[in-house]
């Protein structure tokens, strides 16, 4: 059974995400809405966590999984940053946005894709997320909630509810948020390039 913890989208009470923080802490997934549509997110240090994602998204180890980070600094322990890199996720967070790059020694093998040895980093501009992180006190390894063969986010929670039953242990419920994924932008060269077009606008940082 998928519990369904409701809160505050704008006052988000601690000791609800609390709980949620706990099935984290026992290896459990948990549904959760950000700045741009809903995610599934996991404990970045269980073994499980990146097989789980992926099983319930029906991705394979190829895709990059997504850091969930609290701030800037933070995103320099899993991610190779450098001065002009710096200087665009400087502009970009938080926000809508989820920026491939190298990945640290700090990020585990299982997580980062495994020829490119990058991964998603953001710093999601949500009050609801961003609790929960510091609920578990470390970042989250999460991915958009994209049901498999289709192309939209879902953003309402019965419908997650319905179709993961059995699959993810808890769903925080938030509100309704958009069904726009992050826009995605890979840093791994001198050039950044827009690898997908979603709720950020990439104009705004200079790009097309």
């Amino acid at each position: 059974m998928t519990q369904v913890f409701v809160v505050h989208p704008e006052n988000p009470q601690g000791r609800i995400l609390a709980q949620a923080a706990q099935i984290l802490a026992k290896g459990g997934l948990v549904a959760v809405p950000t700045d741009s549509s809903y995610a599934v997110v996991a404990r970045l240090d269980d073994k499980s966590a990146a097989e789980d994602l992926r099983r319930v998204r029906g991705l394979d180890e190829r895709h990059n999984l997504t850091v969930l980070c609290r701030d800037l600094a933070e995103i320099s322990t899993f991610a190779k940053v450098g001065n002009s890199q710096y200087r665009l996720l400087k502009m970009a967070t938080p926000g809508p946005w989820t920026f491939i790059l190298e990945a640290t020694k700090e990020v585990p093998r299982r997580v980062s894709h495994p020829s490119r040895k990058t991964i998603g980093i953001r710093v999601p501009d949500n009050k609801i997320v961003r609790e929960l992180i510091d609920q578990v006190g470390s970042p989250l390894l999460s991915t958009t909630l994209i049901p498999e063969g289709e192309s939209e986010a879902l953003n309402d929670v019965a419908e997650i509810e319905k179709r993961y039953k059995g699959q993810i242990e808890a769903v925080v419920d938030g509100g309704a948020c958009s069904m726009q994924p992050t826009t995605v932008i890979d840093l791994t060269d001198e050039t950044p390039v827009v690898v997908r077009v979603g709720a950020g606008d990439p104009t705004k940082l200079g790009l097309s």
